[in-house]
């Protein structure tokens, strides 16, 4: 990748997070076990908290009903956490088109991002199942930042939609990190997967030799562990071109009221494979080796204006057989989140591929 590139991205990164901020040492939570409408009990001292749906109550173009799927932890402990997953589909079945679009978001981010996607996919038909990630919006928080690891990622989600969803025929929409976690589970059951519309993210392993970029990579990684006001709305709105109305960056923030709730913020910045011996690296490689034969139909749909990649998915497309003579969309005037920038035309992008894999 361009060295420029990089270094005005992880530039624009570091004024996004800080927002003129001090750095210092990150605290402790101050949340107390607390008794919930559901019967449960969320006690930080047992690992998982749970953001206060209050945060949620008056969130503009979410009108969306919560379902929630329970999936295990990981390790000795036999706890599960719950993840909040839309599940929205057409109010008249006889306009149902038969197509489920499991729509996954990347950092900071969650199914708010595709607050005005989703209703025109369900206008043309679809089903549409958007996740989000443990750590990140109405899905539990772990008080242990170092719980979360892509491989847990990528487990979490393959029991939510493999297991407890069922979900089938896919057409998988992954964006950022939504992507790098999302191939991942693809490689596990490719057979589930219909069609694959991949937007601004790599999958790349660590120990690539990409120069004076390492120093930058350190300084992003540097902030996010030690900035003490980190505020996803800061930086989602660094990389939009339309910006974000109040209400929207207060949106964005409703997953995260302390600091322990921003544990898998952080955590998602340090997980990016950097090193030759990075413990991502072998599951990357599984995954080429199925996406190197793939011809399961699959499409770029990126963004000029992103800091990172500026419209280049070739990283993707030129080595994945099912992407060959595919209309790669890049939409114009739209920064890395292009949902925000420019969600009529995302869809577009979605609902016309759809339409002629059909």
């Amino acid at each position: 990748m361009d060295q420029t590139i990089k270094r005005r991205w992880l530039l624009s990164a570091a004024t996004a997070i800080t927002g003129g901020a001090v750095l210092g040492s990150v605290g402790g939570s101050n949340q107390a076990a607390v008794a919930l409408g559901d019967g449960s009990v969320v006690d930080p001292s047992g690992g998982i908290i749970r953001t206060p749906p209050e945060r949620f109550a008056t969130l503009p173009d979410y009108p969306f009903e919560t379902h929630f799927a329970s999936v295990k932890l990981g390790g000795a402990s036999g706890a599960r956490v719950r993840m909040h997953y839309l599940d929205e589909r057409p109010a008249d079945p006889a306009k149902a088109s038969g197509e489920t679009i499991l729509l996954l978001h990347g950092n900071p981010s969650w199914s708010y991002l595709y607050r005005h996607v989703v209703p025109l996919l369900v206008e043309a038909g679809h089903r549409c199942v958007a996740v989000d990630l443990v750590g990140f919006g109405k899905s539990d928080k772990l008080t242990d930042r170092f719980a979360y690891t892509s491989q847990r990622h990528v487990d979490w989600l393959a029991e939510a939609v493999f297991e407890y969803l069922d979900l089938r025929d896919v057409t998988m929409v992954c964006h950022d990190w939504g992507g790098m976690l999302g191939l991942r589970l693809l490689a596990r059951e490719p057979s589930r997967f219909r069609r694959i519309v991949a937007s601004n993210f790599g999958l790349a392993e660590g120990g690539r030799d990409l120069g004076p970029g390492w120093a930058y990579l350190a300084q992003w990684q540097q902030l996010t562990q030690r900035t003490e006001q980190l505020r996803a709305s800061q930086v989602i709105e660094n990389f939009t071109t339309s910006g974000l109305r109040p209400a929207v960056r207060r949106g964005y923030d409703a997953p995260f009221p302390d600091d322990p709730s921003l544990h898998g913020f952080r955590r998602f910045a340090v997980l990016i494979p950097i090193t030759a011996d990075d413990e991502a690296n072998p599951a990357i490689r599984q995954t080429w080796d199925v996406l190197e034969t793939l011809r399961t139909p699959f499409l770029c749909v990126f963004s000029d204006q992103d800091h990172v990649f500026h419209g280049d998915h070739s990283g993707l497309s030129a080595r994945i057989p099912g992407a060959q003579g595919q209309p790669h969309v890049v939409i114009k005037d739209a920064a890395h989140f292009v949902q925000e920038d420019q969600p009529s035309e995302f869809a577009a992008a979605v609902n016309d591929f759809i339409e002629r894999t059909r």
